[in-house]
């Protein structure tokens, strides 16, 4: 399998899934036409889903003839917490500072491994966890922590932590069957769910 140099070779579009401090960077060269550099700059706006924590990611664009280009040193993603994260493109016109949201999206923020500290699971995979602890009556003493959609896990009634965790459950399988994509490993048609 041949590999990309990620330092050289700028990938065009969004990254789906950032590596905390990893050095970051993209390109939107699809914006330029409609959007000269000249006369726009292009921000990027995320923000953590879980729980509607308020962290959030801000990153301004680098303005070339031929794209808008994004980047976030390693010192700066180190900040980053793992989670899901909603981001949305904002273009502001340089001659009166009017902005427009122009794009949306999602990518996902993954511990380092390097980190003693840092748990390798997946969000949606500690989050399945969780909840599959409450279900059975074994919930860890940090499961009051975990929320969805601003609401604790521990007040959640019995079907609506059924349907969190049927949800955890089909996105753990999803990252999986990506990840076996993305590694050239065969994947089973078979989906095992546990009730």
């Amino acid at each position: 399998m041949a590999y990309k140099n990620y330092f050289d070779d700028i990938l065009e579009g969004e990254p789906t899934e950032i590596v905390v401090g990893d050095f970051i960077q993209w390109k939107r060269s699809d914006l330029v036409d409609a959007y000269p550099t000249n006369l726009y700059s292009l921000n990027y706006i995320a923000r953590i889903a879980a729980g509607g924590g308020d962290h959030e990611i801000n990153l301004t664009a680098t303005e070339t003839s031929d794209y808008y280009l994004i980047q976030a040193n390693s010192a700066d993603t180190a900040s980053y917490e793992p989670g899901d994260y909603h981001w949305q493109v904002e273009i502001v016109r340089t001659s009166d500072a009017q902005r427009k949201v122009i794009d949306r999206g999602h990518f996902t923020v993954v511990p380092d491994l390097d980190v003693n500290a840092s748990d390798p699971r997946s969000h949606s995979e500690i989050m399945l966890t969780k909840i599959e602890s409450l279900l059975e009556g074994k919930a860890d003493a940090d499961v009051s922590s975990y929320s969805i959609a601003g609401r604790s896990l521990t007040k959640m009634t019995f079907q609506e932590l059924v349907d969190a965790r049927n949800y955890f459950s089909g996105k753990v399988v999803s990252e999986k069957a990506k990840l076996d994509a993305e590694n050239h490993r065969p994947t089973s048609a078979t989906i095992k769910v546990r009730f």
